[in-house]
C-alpha cells in the first residue's frame, strides 16, 4: 500500500512544483500558529487557570498518534491510585451545541457518538468509571468537571495546541512507525506546529515505536533534553458487534478476514491484523470520524465472511446494518513501559508545578500496590 505523500520525505522535480500552493499554505499555517500560541506567552490573549491539576495529552502529527488511548489510560491509571479524575475532550466530530455535554459521569454512559464524537465515546469505553465530558471551550469543561465531580486532576485529549487553559503537564504522543512523515506544516504535511514547540513538552511518548533511526534522530534534535516514555497498544480479543462471547485473537490466526474503518491510519490497524496471523482479504476505509450510514456495509458477504472492526468505529455501527457476515470488534489494551515509575514521575510533577492549588491531592495516600497492579502493565 503507498504511503500517503505527508510521509514521504522528498519531493522532486515537477511534484514539487505541483506542492507549491500547499507549501505556501503551509507557510501562512504556520505564521497563524505560531502568532497563536504567542499571543498567549506574550499574554495578549489571557489563559484560565483552573481549581484542579491539568495533565494534557496531544500530539504534533494531525490524527493517528495514539493520544487518545494514552489520555484514557493516564486518567484510569491516576484513578487506580486515588485520584480524582475527569477525562474532557474536544468532542470532534459530534453535531451537539451544548456549551458543555457529560458523556460519561463514571457509572453511565449518557452520550452518543453522532452529537459528542466518536474520541469522547472511545475515551468512556477505555477508562471505565472516570467521568466524560465535551466541549469545544476546555476553560468551561475543566469548571463543570470541577464542580460536578470535583476533579483533582483533568485530563485533556489533545490539548497542545489549546492554549487558553493553563496546563501543569503536557505528554506529547508520536507514533512509530509514521514518525513526523515529510516534517512539512499542515496542510503541505502532517505537522500541527513548528517541531520546535515539542521542547515545550514536558514528556514524550512513542507510541507502538520504535521510531525510524531518522524520526529518533529529528526528536533527538528537535527535543534532547525532554523525558521519553513508551505506549504500545496490544490486541487482546474480539467481540461481537451485537454482542456475544467475547474471543481470543489466537482465534483469527490464518482466518481471512475483511477490515472495517474509519481512521487515521487505516494502514495501522491492517498491520495489527496482519501481526496476528489473519488473511486480510477485503479493506473499507473511510475518512477519520466518519458517520456510517448502513449503505457503507452494503455488500460486505461478497467481499468476506468475516469483518474486523476498531472500537472507535465500533460506537458508530448499528448491528441491524449487518447481514449475512460477522462483524467483530477487535479490542486493544494500551500499556506503558515502566508505568509504575512513569506515574512516580507524573505525580512527582503535578505536585512541583501545583502552586499550592489542590495540596491534598499531591499528599494523597496510595492503595497498597496490589490494588493497582493493573497500572504496571510495562
Amino acid at each position: 500500500m503507498k504511503r500517503p505523500s505527508w510521509f514521504e520525505t522528498e519531493s522532486k522535480g515537477w511534484r514539487r512544483l505541483a506542492l507549491l500552493p500547499m507549501s505556501v499554505a503551509a507557510a501562512l499555517y504556520g505564521v497563524a500558529a505560531r502568532l497563536h500560541r504567542l499571543a498567549y506567552d506574550r499574554g495578549w490573549s489571557s489563559r484560565r487557570q483552573l481549581a484542579c491539576k491539568v495533565v494534557s495529552v496531544g500530539n504534533l502529527v494531525s490524527g493517528g498518534a495514539g493520544k487518545t488511548p494514552t489520555a484514557a489510560w493516564v486518567a484510569a491509571a491516576l484513578r487506580a491510585r486515588g485520584h480524582r479524575v475527569v477525562l474532557a475532550s474536544r468532542g470532534y466530530g459530534g453535531s451537539g451545541h451544548d456549551a458543555v455535554r457529560v458523556v460519561s459521569d463514571g457509572r453511565y454512559v449518557r452520550g452518543r457518538s453522532e452529537v459528542v464524537g466518536d474520541e469522547a465515546m472511545l475515551l468512556a469505553a477505555l477508562a471505565p468509571g472516570v467521568p466524560v465530558i465535551v466541549g469545544a471551550r476546555r476553560d468551561l469543561v475543566g469548571q463543570r468537571a470541577v464542580a460536578a465531580f470535583d476533579a483533582h486532576v483533568l485530563v485533556l485529549d489533545d490539548g497542545f495546541q489549546h492554549h487558553r487553559l493553563v496546563r501543569d503537564v503536557d505528554l506529547v504522543t508520536v507514533h512509530g512507525s509514521a514518525g513526523f512523515g515529510n516534517r512539512h506544516l499542515l496542510p503541505r504535511g502532517p505537522l500541527r506546529e513548528r517541531p520546535e514547540t515539542l521542547c515545550r513538552a514536558d514528556a514524550i511518548g512513542i507510541v507502538d515505536g520504535p521510531l525510524g533511526d531518522a524520526d529518533a534522530a529529528f526528536l533527538d534534535e528537535k527535543a534532547p533534553l525532554v523525558r521519553r516514555f513508551e505506549v504500545e497498544r496490544v490486541a487482546t480479543q474480539t467481540r461481537p458487534l451485537g454482542g456475544g462471547a467475547h474471543a481470543p485473537v489466537e482465534a483469527l490466526v490464518g482466518r481471512p478476514v475483511g477490515l472495517l474503518c474509519g481512521i487515521a491510519r487505516p494502514a495501522s490497524f491492517r498491520e495489527t491484523v496482519e501481526g496476528l496471523g489473519a488473511c486480510v482479504v477485503a479493506e473499507r476505509n473511510f475518512a477519520d470520524h466518519h458517520v456510517y450510514q448502513a449503505s457503507d456495509l452494503r455488500g460486505l458477504e461478497a467481499e468476506a465472511a468475516v469483518w474486523l472492526t476498531t472500537e472507535k468505529d465500533a460506537g458508530k455501527l448499528l448491528p441491524r446494518w449487518i447481514r449475512g457476515v460477522e462483524l467483530l470488534v477487535l479490542s486493544q489494551e494500551t500499556r506503558v513501559r515502566d508505568a509504575e515509575a512513569f506515574l512516580d514521575w507524573l505525580e512527582d510533577r503535578l505536585r512541583a508545578k501545583a502552586a499550592g492549588r489542590n495540596a491534598t491531592v499531591p499528599g494523597i495516600a496510595h492503595p497498597p500496590r496490589a490494588a493497582r497492579d493493573h497500572t504496571a502493565l510495562g
